[in-house]
């Protein structure tokens, strides 16, 4: 079957959101060289548009894009899924609300992983925007199924998650507002890591947290396929 035929032009927008997105987050500094990867949910709900294997974001294309079922089945593009496919997969199947998944290997974010430390929610915009401090995941090997599992159990109620000894992933409503994320959860481990060479960093009182992160789920639930 020609997939150029009979396109839907809502797909084409996922598509070309996805590659802005992959271009975005490398000049960004988020990732060097052919690192991370990006996707996202295309029309319908049961296809995934995600960037290729081991490929360049400054060559990248459209034609480059790969599109999988939720079961990582291969049906369009000239390269091969990343290698880290499960792991987004796993996010779109679990939470029908995602409609972007970005995993990078962000600097500082990276700095927590690698000491398998939270990224603790002190600025009230991670609350809001991510759902409170960002939560170190088991260490499970790149690439696997388990991986993905382990990322997506901590997922449930916060748009990013640390890879222990590995990056950061975002979760958003489009892969533009996981790269938001992703700007927001650097930002706050450079802070967080800046504020501790200052002294202590003082939480946020827990009322204001739970104000917060009252924001975040009801605009997260308010995505929720009806």
């Amino acid at each position: 079957m020609n997939a150029e035929l009979n396109r839907d032009p809502t797909a084409d927008a996922v598509r070309a959101e996805v590659l802005a997105v992959a271009k975005a987050f490398h000049e960004k500094g988020l990732v060097v060289g052919t690192a991370g990867n990006v996707s996202g949910r295309m029309p319908g709900g049961a296809t995934v548009c995600m960037t290729p294997s081991s490929m360049s974001y400054d060559t990248m294309t459209l034609d480059d894009l790969v599109v999988v079922d939720l079961d990582g089945n291969k049906l369009e593009g000239g390269g091969s899924p990343t290698s880290e496919k499960s792991l987004h997969l796993e996010c779109y199947k679990r939470y029908p609300e995602v409609g972007g998944v970005i995993h990078s290997h962000a600097p500082y974010a990276s700095m927590f992983a690698l000491v398998r430390e939270p990224i603790p929610a002190a600025i009230e915009e991670v609350v809001t925007y991510i759902g409170g401090d960002v939560p170190i995941c088991d260490y499970r090997m790149t690439g696997t199924d388990e991986l993905g599992a382990e990322v997506a159990s901590h997922l449930a109620d916060r748009s990013a998650a640390l890879m222990a000894n590995h990056g950061l992933v975002c979760i958003g409503k489009s892969p533009s507002d996981a790269l938001h994320a992703s700007l927001v959860v650097e930002r706050t481990a450079q802070i967080v890591w800046g504020a501790r060479a200052l002294g202590t960093v003082v939480p946020i009182p827990e009322k204001s947290t739970a104000d917060f992160a009252n924001v975040y789920q009801f605009v997260r639930s308010s995505l929720w396929p009806s």
